[in-house]
């Protein structure tokens, strides 16, 4: 492992010194089972699992006890006998003697990689989110896609990306519709200071698309937009994307049994398109929320919001008037508070906030070299990533009716959250009782986001940094009103307000009976589909992040991703192999469906936060429209394959039985 110079020293050669610093700094738990990997050795399972302590998941959550590390982190002295056997075994061009093991296999090493119980159902979800095993087809494949079975699909964000590759990749032509200028979606159009992912980079990518170079263990928006543009330039997408052009309807034609689409690029020319299947792929929150606020437009400095940012906009020496405390608010706040001259925050409703020293941490050397180099060190990393921030963290918002009967908090899970929360709050603003007055939630821990603080609360020490448990009351040219009457001179107003929730009723969709989608939504108030992708009425149109489908209890928007356009394609195949044109959802089942949607939903904190709640997750009357119930390996189940049962069919061979059966 060495390379002899002329003066016949020995000096490690470059990768021997790479590998050293991998071993040193990597992860012990990923770094076992590269070594289990490496040398083909399973008992090195049960030699290094027998000194863990192998919890139940979420145990610690249950009983409300803080347990003394978080879990799955190995004792310090386990950790450092497996970096010796590390130093022992492996060279810089470790060849694995173990490639993916079986079911059996598998669940032992990842109950010794996350020191907790993986039960035998989590393998097939754990095998392709960790990236050890490709999306496994189940509709059979015997049938090609004709020619003529083209399909649109809305958006190139990180699902019409995805689409785009797995539609491909099955075999359907394509064309991508999008409005702005590039890919990318909501990371195309967040450019303000500090705009980052709240979700694990290692995880908050594609499962067939793992990335060993994230600089930071939560990416930034950028470094992120640069993983899409990656991913598309590897899937030679471009060439089925029309840029600069916004879809203006699309009409179910029920004598062609195909979607008419109009279109209008951004030169104005209108084009109709025909299509056999519609995929919007736009996300739940796809336009900017501007408040209505008296006076905005009078305002004589600058007026900006956070998706619309203006990259020459300098803040040097600015009074800044940020609005809102979500994600976005606590990291632009953080980011520019050492540019400006003075900056007040204002907040309506606070969010609660937990610690996370990883969000600004940058990944090592050696972790990277780790991560591309370790035999299966990265897809371990990667599952390990995803299993604490998934099914684990189910018990957090729902409700025990007899501890919530008496506490803030939720249950005895949900309450170590809160005192989390409070803790790091009053650890913060030791001497600022009124600072911590005015951020303290009136609500239960998830009834809202939890918010990860980049640097939020240190940047409200500052002494020209004020906070305002208020709204805007007006503005005037020389700065804000707020609604507790103070007056804040301003030459900046950044508008950290979000989007808007629209579930694709900006677009004016016409199903079969010539009813459009918003009118069956209530003007997108009350949408309901089935399994989150369907809509009775509608054939052939496929939803993705539709309603009750987004995993608000953990994990990220990429895995909703996946189960999607999985989904889909599997639908489309299934109407070719059954010679099929179209399908839709019957009424009864999508019915049946969203009562048990919101009989699950009526134990969580989003239907019951303990206080009024003003927030994107619910609708006018309370009902919570955007979180999915299920645990992630129980509604990914459910999106395996479509199930003819719960479908009609549009088509020949569905019309030929038919009229068979009338005889």
């Amino acid at each position: 492992m060495t390379e002899t110079i002329a003066a016949g020293l020995a000096v490690p050669s470059d990768r021997d010194a790479q590998l050293y610093n991998a071993i040193a700094e990597s992860d012990p738990a990923p770094l076992l089972m590269a070594l289990v990997h490496a040398t083909g050795d399973t008992g090195l399972l049960d030699e290094f699992g027998a000194r863990l302590t192998i919890e139940e998941p979420g145990n610690h959550y249950r009983t409300g006890i803080r347990p003394t590390a978080p879990p799955g982190i190995y004792p310090e002295d386990v950790a450092e006998d497996i970096r010796i056997r590390a130093r022992e075994i492996l060279t810089p061009d470790v060849v694995a003697e173990l490639g993916v093991p079986d079911d059996e296999l598998f669940v032992r090493m990842a109950t010794v990689c996350t020191s907790q119980r993986v039960d035998a159902e989590f393998a097939p979800i754990l095998l392709e989110q960790a990236g050890f095993t490709k999306n496994r087809r189940h509709v059979p494949v015997t049938v090609a896609p004709p020619a003529d079975f083209d399909v649109i699909v809305i958006g190139a964000g990180i699902v019409g990306i995805n689409a785009g590759i797995k539609l491909g990749e099955a075999g359907f032509r394509y064309t991508i519709i999008e409005e702005r200028e590039d890919v990318g979606g909501t990371w195309y159009r967040n450019t303000y200071p500090g705009a980052a992912v709240d979700t694990p980079s290692h995880y908050y990518s594609y499962s067939f698309e793992l990335n060993p170079n994230w600089s930071k263990y939560y990416p930034t928006g950028p470094e992120y937009q640069n993983y899409l543009l990656d991913v598309v330039e590897k899937y030679r997408l471009r060439e089925h994307i029309r840029f600069r052009t916004r879809v203006l309807s699309a009409r179910w034609l029920d004598d062609e049994h195909r979607w008419e689409v109009v279109t209008e690029d951004g030169e104005g020319s209108v084009v109709r398109h025909r299509a056999r299947a519609v995929i919007t792929a736009m996300g739940m929150l796809n336009a900017a929320n501007i408040p209505e606020v008296d006076g905005l437009d009078s305002f004589a400095g600058r007026v900006v919001h956070t998706a619309e940012w203006d990259s020459d906009l300098d803040l040097s020496g600015k009074r800044v008037v940020v609005l809102g405390t979500g994600c976005t608010s606590v990291q632009v706040v953080a980011n520019i508070v050492d540019q400006v001259e003075a900056l007040d925050v204002v907040v309506r409703s606070p969010h609660w906030l937990v610690p996370e020293k990883a969000v600004s941490g940058d990944v090592t050397e050696g972790e990277k070299w780790a991560l591309a180099n370790l035999p299966f060190y990265d897809r371990w990393f990667r599952l390990r990533s995803y299993w604490f921030a998934s099914d684990n963290l189910y018990p957090l918002p729902r409700i025990d009716k007899e501890w919530a009967a008496t506490h803030l908090s939720a249950s005895p899970a949900n309450d170590m959250v809160l005192r989390t929360a409070q803790e790091y709050l009053q650890t913060s603003f030791t001497d600022r009782p009124d600072l911590i007055a005015k951020l303290t939630p009136d609500f239960r821990p998830y009834a809202k986001r939890i918010v990860k603080d980049p640097g939020f609360f240190a940047a409200l020490n500052r002494e020209h940094v004020s906070l305002h448990r208020a709204s805007f009351e007006k503005v005037t040219p020389e700065g804000v009103y707020t609604t507790e009457g103070a007056f804040i001179p301003a030459d900046v107003i950044i508008l950290a307000t979000g989007f808007k929730l629209q579930f694709t009723t900006s677009i004016e969709i016409e199903g079969r009976d010539g009813r459009t989608l918003s009118e069956v939504w209530n003007g997108g108030d009350d949408p309901r589909a089935y399994l989150g992708v369907q809509v009775a009425g509608f054939p052939n149109l496929f939803i993705t992040a539709g309603p009750n489908s987004a995993p608000n209890h953990g994990a990220g928007h990429n895995i909703l991703s996946e189960e999607h356009v999985h989904y889909i394609v599997e639908c489309l195949q299934y109407l070719l192999e059954n010679g099929h044109d179209a399908m839709d959802v019957r009424q009864d089942v999508l019915d049946t469906y969203n009562r048990k949607v919101d009989a699950a939903l009526d134990d969580t904190v989003w239907v019951h936060p303990g206080a009024e709640v003003n927030g994107y997750y619910r609708n006018s009357s309370g009902r919570a429209i955007v979180p999915c119930p299920w645990r992630l390996v129980d509604y990914w189940t459910m999106l395996r394959e479509p199930n003819p049962d719960d479908l009609t069919f549009i088509g020949r061979r569905a019309e030929g039985r038919r009229e068979a059966s009338a005889r």
